[in-house]
């Protein structure tokens, strides 16, 4: 069926003549809808993979892997439950830490926050923060000094510098003769972090865990131990055979728990993106159909005349799917070239298109993210190539059959 005439005849047809200049066209716009439908593709799961991983990699540097809670959501004797998990395997670290919903005043500024107690020395066994500091550092944070470290977005807000002093406002009371007040200590600014995702940056703040427990009436007690894990993804296995060790005298919860919803919601996004940019595709490959149809009609006589010279049905089929296989091929490859470069540079792309025309696609107060991350996925291209290709081959099956099909001696009898 594809011996060398018939490779040789297919991609003659390739080639335009004057009197078929028009059916060339529709030839390169089927190369080009395969192209740009493969490589906006390829750029989409590129950028979609990125934001997965730059969220969850953020996402990771703030919160625990795991975390050790009492049943009260209080953790009494926590340096034993400590060293209980500590001899387990799989465990990189631990530390302790307080967390409460506060309001934090800065003159006429007033924002609610999470507030978290921590110890500086052990914050870096479970969390990134220590890395990310813009001003100060962690280790400012001394206990009876009251200092507070801030979210760089959430310090922008409130219109605090270095050494500004603000007012921490707990949810719980004191009673006293004028009546039952909130709970308020008066904190100095030591620090500034910034992690790069808008949701801490904005809303969390650090204090000692010890000013936290005077803070939030906890004397010797915690919120919990922060876990990190050797193996983030095998955090549910973890945590059971962690929870099993502990014998329910605790509550152990991961990550996966915390943001399954936001994952799932990402992988379910990507499997529907994924499916309507197919389909652009298939509809750009089965553009070859059309064209196939046309040079099939274009062509009619030099069927026939191929027929009487003893080309048999087989052989005429095999030219058209020649024609239409060179089409796909030459759609997907230029696809994917154009597919990986655009992956590789669309931040640079974007920043550039961003500082040309003033415009921001992804503010940081309504993203989670304001970059535009990409990771291309050698599997996804090969994946989006061969699927992109195979419909190309499906697509010449039909004007190729209909062109062996065609009778020589009713076509010459009216040449």
């Amino acid at each position: 069926m594809f011996k060398p005439l018939i490779f040789y005849i297919g991609l003659r047809y390739t080639r335009a003549k004057r009197r078929t200049q028009f059916i060339s066209f529709i030839t390169l716009t089927s190369v080009m809808g395969i192209a740009l439908g493969v490589t906006a593709l390829i750029t989409v799961l590129s950028v979609m993979n990125g934001f997965e991983a730059e969220l969850r990699q953020r996402i990771l540097g703030m919160t625990a892997h795991a975390t050790l809670t009492g049943q009260f959501g209080q953790l009494e004797n926590w340096q034993e439950a400590e060293n209980r998990i500590k001899s387990q395997p799989h465990i990189q670290g631990t530390a302790p830490f307080i967390s409460g919903q506060v309001m934090i005043n800065a003159d006429r500024r007033v924002s609610g926050t999470m507030l978290n107690g921590v110890m500086p020395e052990n914050e870096s066994n479970v969390s990134e923060v220590a890395d990310n500091m813009e001003e100060g550092k962690l280790s400012d944070l001394v206990p009876g000094e009251y200092g507070i470290v801030l979210g760089a977005e959430l310090a922008k807000y409130l219109g605090v510098l270095m050494g500004d002093k603000i007012t921490v406002i707990s949810p719980q009371v004191n009673s006293t003769p004028a009546g039952i007040v909130p709970r308020m200590r008066r904190f100095t600014v030591v620090g500034m972090f910034k992690v790069g995702m808008y949701e801490y940056d904005r809303n969390m703040a650090l204090i000692h865990i010890d000013d936290a427990a005077k803070l939030f009436r906890l004397e010797n007690a915690v919120s919990g131990l922060r876990i990190k894990l050797d193996d983030v993804f095998n955090a549910p296995q973890i945590t059971q055979t962690l929870s099993n060790e502990l014998a329910g005298d605790y509550i152990v919860s991961d990550w996966t728990m915390a943001h399954e919803n936001f994952f799932k919601a990402i992988k379910t996004e990507k499997t529907v993106m994924f499916i309507i940019l197919l389909l652009i595709v298939a509809v750009a490959a089965f553009n070859i159909v059309s064209t196939l149809v046309m040079v099939v009609t274009d062509k009619r006589g030099d069927i026939a005349i191929l027929k009487t010279q003893g080309l048999t049905s087989r052989s005429v089929m095999g030219i058209f799917m020649v024609l239409g296989t060179v089409i796909g091929l030459f759609g997907t490859i230029l696809g994917t070239v154009g597919g990986v470069l655009l992956a590789l540079n669309a931040g640079h792309i974007v920043n550039d298109i961003e500082r040309a025309f003033k415009v921001r696609f992804l503010p940081a107060d309504v993203y989670y993210i304001s970059d535009l991350p990409s990771k291309l996925l050698w599997s996804d291209v090969t994946t989006i190539a061969l699927m992109a290709f195979v419909l190309s081959l499906i697509a010449t099956i039909y004007p190729a059959w209909q062109a062996s099909k065609i009778n020589p001696a009713e076509v010459l009898r009216y040449e």
